[in-house]
């Protein structure tokens, strides 16, 4: 893969990435901080956010979401329609409600929904609100480079589609196992989008997300020998 040293990533643990560009934009995805085990403290109040993309309303992918949104006041907060209405009746600004096989352009960033098979409700006190479907994203920083972020899913046979429509360079993929694929699953899905480099995800959070990078890199042996596997540890920028 092309080396594309204008874009650097950081791993703030479980779902959480940011993308940061040659000018200093800044794009989150799933933000979970405050709350989050495999943060580092010393990210867990970032000073800037241009964009936050959410994938879907599930606590440890959104729950800092309104915290950011009103201190920081991102020019676009990107989610499925019905989250983004449950984010602005909380006070968050900017809200950009879209939904699957939309594409909007945030940060400098052309960001596509694509399908996720998951479930998605948003804890809201002692209740759960519907939050629509959820979902991935497809982001072009418009400069050669491509990724994919799955959120939470199950290996699909339409991400195939998504490598044929979109031809992703990186996949960032759950690999924990339970309420997600795991890292079976996730190899299966790196053959599919036909990427050359993966990131896993969504794993050693919570013990219950059993699925670790070794079982995932044996397993890519087998379903896609050809793709790098990328293993940050939380708070790395690569």
């Amino acid at each position: 893969m092309a080396i594309h040293s204008d874009v650097a990533c950081t791993w703030l643990g479980h779902s959480t990435f940011t993308f940061r560009t040659a000018d200093g934009t800044v794009l989150m995805v799933d933000p979970w901080l405050q709350d989050n085990p495999s943060c580092p403290d010393a990210l867990k109040h970032p000073e800037r956010i241009d964009a936050i993309l959410v994938t879907h309303g599930h606590f440890d992918h959104i729950a800092d979401a309104v915290r950011l949104g009103r201190e920081l006041k991102p020019a676009a907060v990107v989610g499925a329609f019905e989250a983004c209405e449950w984010l602005k009746a909380k006070g968050v600004e900017n809200t950009i409600g879209m939904n699957k096989g939309g594409t909007v352009e945030v940060a400098g960033v052309r960001a596509t929904m694509v399908h996720a098979v998951h479930s998605c409700g948003i804890s809201d006190g002692d209740q759960i609100v519907y939050g629509g479907e959820a979902a991935g994203y497809v982001l072009d920083f418009g400069n050669g480079l491509t990724v994919y972020h799955a959120g939470d899913t199950d290996v699909f046979s339409d991400m195939q589609l998504i490598g044929e429509l979109h031809e992703p360079d990186v996949a960032f993929l759950p690999i924990g196992g339970h309420f997600t694929m795991g890292p079976r699953g996730a190899a299966r899905a790196c053959s599919l989008l036909g990427v050359s480099t993966v990131v896993p995800m969504h794993y050693g959070t919570f013990p219950i997300l059993a699925g670790t990078p070794d079982e995932f890199a044996a397993a890519l042996k087998e379903e896609s020998p050809r793709c790098n596997l990328l293993t940050v540890k939380p708070g790395e920028t690569f």
